[in-house]
């Protein structure tokens, strides 16, 4: 893990000690400078958990990632900086009733005598900072409010406060994850024909007073309020919106072959 590097892609140009100040710094620049994104599934690449391969995308590259990329990268950091931690898998829960797989990576950190919740790979609407893994801690978050809620079983759930109240993101247990739980769940999440990766751009950034998301062939910007404008991107557009919107530079191949995939509906 080259550190330096890493520190420099997010901008955090501070002190770096394995405590809560730490923590929090490199959470928010970490959400604020890398984009929640899908692109190598949709391209027909793998996605890689490799450590060469997540700094040569994410740093190098300055590319972003999915759940499993972005939260490596930051478990890499954390690792080399000092902290204490492990790997949790979480089931999604917005958007529906029914149960799901465990399918989602967050980690747990300590940090100044307590566990935090950190997850920089949930994408829009994912924390901004970490969060304190205990029944009945809430935060505000720039514009955005979390809480955190504990089921039986020592199930911890992660809520969002909406303009019609707390919602359900996500829920995870108290089993430690491993990093060979993550290549099983990523191969699931990026092969899997229901996998929601597969099908479709799915490219989010969130911001401390809004949120910006392309799903498909749509593009909305999201407002605490409540409110969102849509608007539908045309395939010339693509690479511009990608630029624009949420600093993804592609090479001239991976342009051609993502306007080819994105034209045909998939």
């Amino acid at each position: 893990m080259d550190l330096d590097a890493y520190l420099a892609r997010i901008g955090w140009e501070g002190p770096v000690r394995p405590d809560l100040e730490t923590l929090r710094a490199l959470h928010r620049r970490h959400v604020a400078a890398i984009p929640f994104e899908n692109l190598e599934v949709i391209l027909g690449r793998p996605v890689l958990l490799d450590i060469k391969a997540l700094q040569d995308k994410m740093v190098a590259q300055k590319r972003g990632g999915y759940c499993y990329e972005q939260n490596s990268l930051l478990a890499a950091a954390l690792e080399r900086i000092g902290f204490t931690f492990s790997g949790l898998g979480a089931r999604v829960r917005s958007g529906s009733e029914s149960l799901r797989p465990v399918t989602h990576m967050a980690l747990k950190v300590e940090a100044d005598g307590e566990e935090w919740l950190c997850d920089v790979g949930f994408g829009g609407e994912g924390l901004l900072e970490p969060l304190p893994l205990r029944d009945g801690a809430e935060a505000g978050q720039g514009k955005w409010r979390f809480g955190i809620g504990r089921e039986e079983k020592d199930v911890y759930v992660l809520r969002t406060l909406r303009s019609d109240g707390w919602r359900d993101l996500y829920a995870v247990g108290p089993e430690d994850r491993f990093p060979i739980d993550y290549v099983l769940m990523n191969h699931y999440t990026s092969t899997h024909p229901r996998s929601p990766f597969v099908s479709r751009p799915i490219i989010q950034q969130t911001e401390p007073g809004l949120r910006r998301m392309l799903v498909g062939s749509t593009l909305a910007t999201a407002h605490p309020d409540g409110s969102m404008e849509q608007r539908v991107v045309p395939v010339e557009e693509l690479t511009e919106v990608l630029r624009s919107e949420f600093r993804i530079e592609l090479d001239a191949a991976d342009s051609s072959t993502l306007a080819r995939v994105y034209s045909s509906g998939t």
